[in-house]
């Protein structure tokens, strides 16, 4: 989210606060204040000092919380990039994603579990150990509201605990973890308009099941989950290919046996797509790279005397893939080095270049493929056969 801040580091994972979390505590503190206030006993700021504590409390049993997930994580050796607390609770957001179904489950379930035990702690404070009025009016509370959160989280839709669990369910069944992200998006969506429908009824004064805090859970449940599952689609679909299949048809590959006259005059003239080519051997294995800048250091004179294997400049293995790479690798690849291009290498022999672009390209291809194949079908069904 934008506009967190960060406050600090817990257990080495950044803390951010995001704004519309002071609008939350105040909202807690005043609302549980002004319940506190209507009873015998608390006066004066009591019920508002009493209530931000409550609001404080609840903060950190939502961060407590997020902990259990990011515990989990660091011992499946995933790094967590951050907590973050929000107007909606909190996020811990991680570096990857598990790499078996278990490991999902385990970090999915870790943070109701917390709930769960912090509930049964402040429970049995609560009904084993003689509390004053104050001290009463804050564990109480406490106790339940970590069980409301182990509970709520527990609906099995997408961003929610319960959703991933659903996920990893689907994924062992499937033996795709993309498949369950986007069946638990799916079910996500689905819960996010219920909970949008009844908290507009409520609005309305038609329903009394339901609220604004509703309807506005409803909208985040409903944008994330619709998030996730888009994403996990197209991951799907990415994971269905190769490098090879994506590989640029025009990849600027010139063998370093011919001279810098001859490049020019065949390869760059005429032809300003490409600022750098790629430079093999007789046997198609990569040599090297050539940029159109390099011949700047070389006299026209020169150029029927100077051959490209003389000017060529190494490639880094870092930015070489092999050719049955999947799409989806290939694009985390992207990602991660920041790499404009890659070299698809097929048993040392130089494919061709990869691109984002080429990558976008081949999925807009195929969609329009299957666009024109449903067109089809559509008429052939269509024609009426007379006998």
């Amino acid at each position: 989210m934008n506009g967190n801040i960060r406050i600090g580091n817990l257990f080495g994972i950044p803390f951010l606060i995001n704004p519309s979390w002071f609008f939350v505590l105040g909202l807690v503190t005043w609302s549980y204040g002004s319940d506190l206030a209507r009873f015998p006993g608390f006066a004066g700021t009591t019920p508002w000092i009493l209530g931000f504590i409550t609001a404080l409390l609840l903060f950190a049993s939502v961060l407590a919380h997020e902990l259990g997930h990011s515990f989990v994580a660091i011992s499946q050796g995933i790094p967590v990039k951050s907590i973050t607390l929000f107007i909606f609770g909190g996020l811990a957001t991680l570096e990857k994603e598990s790499e078996t179904p278990l490991q999902a489950f385990l970090v999915a379930i870790a943070g109701p579990l917390v709930s769960i035990l912090l509930f049964g702690v402040f429970f049995l404070i609560d009904n084993t150990f003689a509390l004053n009025l104050p001290l009463k009016a804050i564990i109480s509370p406490i106790a339940y509201i970590n069980l409301v959160l182990a509970v709520f989280n527990m609906i099995p839709g997408l961003p929610l605990d319960g959703g991933n669990v659903l996920k990893s369910i689907v994924w062992k069944i499937t033996g795709n973890p993309n498949k369950g992200v986007i069946f638990a998006g799916r079910v996500g969506q689905i819960i996010g308009w219920i909970a949008i429908s009844l908290g507009i009824l409520s609005v309305l004064g038609i329903s009394r099941v339901g609220s604004i805090w509703t309807l506005l859970i409803g909208t985040f449940l409903l944008q994330n989950a619709g998030f996730a599952a888009q994403s996990a689609t197209v991951q799907d679909k990415l994971s269905q290919y190769t490098a090879r299949d994506a590989v640029i048809a025009d990849s600027p590959i010139v063998n370093n046996n011919i001279t810098v006259r001859e490049f020019v005059n065949n390869h760059v003239i005429g032809k300003e797509r490409w600022k750098k080519f790629l430079v093999v051997d007789e046997a198609q294995q990569l040599v090297g790279a050539i940029t159109i800048d390099s011949l700047k250091q070389i006299p026209t004179s020169e150029w029927n005397e100077v051959y490209l294997n003389e000017l060529v400049q190494p490639v880094p293995e870092a930015d070489t893939i092999p050719a049955d790479t999947s799409l989806l690798e290939a694009a985390k690849t992207f990602e991660t080095k920041e790499a404009r291009e890659l070299v698809v290498v097929e048993a040392a022999k130089v494919l061709g270049l990869l691109e984002k672009s080429s990558i976008i390209n081949l999925m807009s291809q195929e969609e329009a493929a299957k666009s024109k194949a449903v067109v089809k079908s559509t008429k052939d069904d269509d024609k009426v056969i007379v006998n």
